[in-house]
């Protein structure tokens, strides 16, 4: 395992389904020899779901799982399966219950052999601080889910999926002010589809220096 960091690029969203997969296939077309995580938080069947709808259930462990590469990662249109279509130099999947997603993600990354890795999910930001962070949204379901709002603080850009117009942005603006997110300062812009080359633009501006050399660093606020 590497003993630092690539850098670090979070894709999370306010609630399910609002197109965090399809960006993150955005961003590996646009970003050669990066690699993707998919972050997946597991219930051993008292999640409230049919136990057959339950993808993940029962591949929990004592540990949090991580499957690593082609062979045990690529299913056709599966979201791991559609990272690899994309182009995705490698591709990790980490299958975690709540209190295993800390240290799940630190070894998932130490897997990391490119010089970027994008990471989907929310709840990883409680433990490793992300080099950049978007969060998506749709201007037709403007709700937050929990784990979206305790990621408030590590949100660097907002991203609207689908065909967004000038309306849903203001909608969208107006939105996060209610909710208590920082949008129009200098660390929250908000995106649309339109405007996805200046937002690669700035995620190719982080410069390597900005690296870590620990996973201790990139800790959230408050750990020792």
């Amino acid at each position: 395992m590497r003993r630092d960091l690539p850098i670090i690029v979070g894709v999370g969203g306010f609630t399910s389904d609002v197109g965090k997969t399809t960006l993150v296939c955005e961003l590996l077309g646009a970003f050669p020899g990066w690699e993707a995580i998919k972050t997946t938080r597991g219930h051993y069947r008292s999640c409230g779901k049919d136990p057959h709808a339950c993808c993940v259930s029962d591949l929990l462990e004592d540990e949090a799982v991580v499957r690593s590469g082609r062979e045990l990662t690529y299913s056709p249109g599966k979201d791991t399966g559609r990272y690899w279509d994309s182009g995705a130099a490698n591709v990790h999947w980490l299958i975690a219950t709540d209190s295993q997603v800390e240290t799940g993600i630190k070894r998932t990354l130490g897997y990391v052999q490119g010089p970027g890795v994008f990471v989907e999910g929310n709840s990883f930001t409680k433990f490793i601080e992300p080099d950049y962070f978007i969060m998506v949204v749709r201007a037709d379901i403007l709700k937050v889910k929990t784990t979206a709002r305790e990621a408030r603080d590590r949100v660097t850009a907002y991203y609207i999926s689908g065909d967004a117009n000038t309306a849903d942005k203001e909608s969208v603006s107006a939105f996060l002010l209610q909710a208590g997110f920082a949008a129009g300062s200098d660390k929250s812009r908000i995106f649309s589809q339109g405007e996805l080359p200046e937002l690669f633009a700035r995620i190719g501006e982080i410069n390597s220096s900005n690296f870590r050399n620990l996973p201790a660093t990139r800790e959230t606020k408050g750990a020792s």
